[in-house]
């Protein structure tokens, strides 16, 4: 689900620019819209209208190039966007312009690539320190595949088998207590296919007898290891308070899943 950056300069700057005239247009009635109610406020930092306007733009398209600030000249930038709006012929052709966005590409998926796997490895030795101290403690439990659990409440109905559909309530936080998920954000209790998350979930629920509430600590391996998404990251140590409900009928899942990410954030990738 984790997304990189891969718009050009010039796509970036049109699709700010395109988003602000869009939403203009999106949000006019069927009929000759109201005037606006005037800002004079607002008015008397403008010379006219038309600077207003172009101030909004020019915000727009500096907040969607923030991201790539440091890896362009600025005053080339302005440059290149003034003689544009100019109509003065660009000093590269299509091709070669072709040619240097091919280039800024893959220079910028290459930097976020190198950051991911920092990253990657930063998470990973953490998640590692953190389960070797929190197996010590009591009440952790630790599986044969290096799950690790506690009971917060053991309930007394049915432990669910791996191909049963269950109804949970959930919360998903990392190692740093930052959350991620949880099942409240979405309206309620959230109900899915035990083998359609991710390992450690697989096997932990089914541990729990039905109204057990168990704390889960999952390293990496049992749970997106690389692909953690944008909120997790690669290769998280992922902790979940989860609360199993009921185990449902396949037939009562239906279209209630949630979907990313508004699924549980424990649902396969």
């Amino acid at each position: 689900m984790t997304q990189f950056l891969r718009k050009t300069l010039t796509a970036t700057a049109v699709a700010a620019a395109m988003s602000v005239a869009s939403a203009s247009f999106a949000q006019a009635p069927a009929a000759a819209p109201a005037a606006p109610v005037a800002n004079k406020a607002i008015d008397a930092k403008f010379k006219s209208e038309k600077e207003k306007f172009g101030y909004l733009v020019g915000t727009k398209v500096g907040e969607n190039l923030s991201q790539i600030k440091d890896e362009v000249d600025q005053a080339a930038l302005v440059a290149a966007l003034q003689e544009s709006l100019k109509g003065v012929k660009p000093k590269l052709t299509p091709e070669e312009l072709n040619q240097v966005n091919q280039e800024f590409m893959q220079k910028h998926q290459a930097a976020a690539m190198a950051k991911r796997a920092e990253e990657a490895k930063k998470n990973q030795a953490d998640g590692d320190a953190f389960l070797a101290k929190n197996k010590a403690k009591a009440g952790v439990k630790t599986t044969a595949s290096g799950l690790q659990y506690e009971v917060i409440k053991e309930g007394t109905g049915a432990k669910p088998k791996a191909t049963d559909t269950v109804k949970v309530e959930y919360l998903g936080t990392k190692i740093d207590g930052t959350k991620f998920d949880a099942s409240a954000d979405h309206g309620g209790p959230a109900t899915f296919p035990l083998n359609g998350v991710i390992p450690g979930w697989t096997e932990g629920v089914q541990l729990m007898s039905t109204g057990s509430k168990y704390k889960f600590y999952v390293p990496s391996k049992l749970a997106y290891g690389e692909n953690g998404p944008g909120p997790i990251g690669p290769n998280a140590t992922l902790v979940f308070e989860v609360t199993l409900l009921s185990i449902e009928p396949p037939a009562a899942a239906g279209d209630k899943t949630p979907q990313p990410v508004d699924k549980p954030a424990a649902a396969k990738q």
